[in-house]
């Protein structure tokens, strides 16, 4: 049997955690998730991480594996799962990843381009800049500075702030568009891949999410963010679930209209998720019932 990584792809909500978890229990092996942002210690309840006992029925990677602190991006997934899945193939024949982040899965499937080391002061002061300044400042920067990336970027690549970050980060620190580095061969990996997509009606997807941020809700999501809020500059943190508190916390907003915020959110960050991979001819779809 060709050692195969099955990766499950799909929007938020949609149900991938307890499908993986299905798929890896039948083939025996380990999950190395996929998810930008449930790889950090600190962040738990905003970015949906499996719970306990989903974690203890199979065993997890990427998962709470690094702090908010620390530089995690697509090249740093890229290295990481890769040696998680020879590593898992070696063992079991087979691995199992899953999660929402296309461009981390991307990043393992073909490689990441080779961009040269920037200072890290560049991005640290672009974080703070879009801390106090916000996205229209960002957008902005783009604009000027890398108006060809900005030309090329949909909708929601727009609306990104860590892609327009990085973008301007790169801008800053090389003199040169982000895209002059994206022309690159893709990789060969010595293993097959199988895609598997996931997805539901639409209806039944924003239905899953606004019951979602409800029980995040209730599980304590405000004290949570509460408590990361002297650490809001950091670009782990510029994210749908914690930002929208802001306001709140200044007095300015209802709780009830921060929750809508996170739903609205959430709901367009899935809509570009599906996006993102429906791009992609080599994903099986499979239709979820609700």
């Amino acid at each position: 049997m060709t050692p195969t990584v099955y990766i499950v792809v799909g929007p938020t909500a949609v149900g991938k955690t307890k499908y993986a978890i299905e798929l890896a229990q039948a083939l025996k092996t380990e999950i190395i998730s996929a998810d930008a942002r449930q790889c950090y210690q600190e962040l738990n309840i905003g970015v949906a991480r499996p719970s306990n006992q989903e974690l203890a029925q199979v065993k997890h990677h990427f998962i709470a594996s690094h702090s908010i602190q620390d530089t995690v991006n697509a090249g740093v997934f890229e290295q990481y799962a890769l040696e998680k899945a020879t590593e898992l193939l070696t063992k079991f024949g087979s691995a199992v990843m899953v999660g929402g982040t296309g461009l981390y899965i991307k990043a393992f499937e073909e490689g990441m381009d080779q961009i040269p080391e920037i200072d890290p002061a560049i991005r640290i002061q672009i974080q703070k800049d879009v801390s106090t300044k916000g996205i229209d400042w960002l957008q902005d920067q783009v604009k000027q500075l890398d108006p060809i990336y900005w030309a090329q970027a949909d909708q929601g690549e727009q609306q990104n702030t860590q892609r327009l970050s990085r973008a301007l980060e790169v801008m800053t620190g090389t003199g040169q568009s982000i895209l002059s580095f994206q022309n690159q061969p893709k990789k060969a990996r010595p293993f097959n891949i199988q895609k598997i997509g996931l997805e539901m009606t639409r209806e039944q997807l924003y239905d899953r999410i606004n019951q979602r941020v409800h029980q995040m809700d209730h599980m304590g999501l405000e004290e949570e963010v509460r408590s990361l809020r002297p650490q809001f500059h950091l670009n782990a943190l510029q994210t749908v679930g914690y930002q929208e508190w802001l306001p709140y916390f200044d007095g300015q907003q209802t709780k009830e209209a921060v929750i809508q915020a996170i739903q609205q959110n959430t709901r367009h960050y899935a809509k570009r998720q599906m996006t993102w991979f429906k791009k992609d001819p080599n994903i099986k779809w499979n239709q979820i019932a609700s």
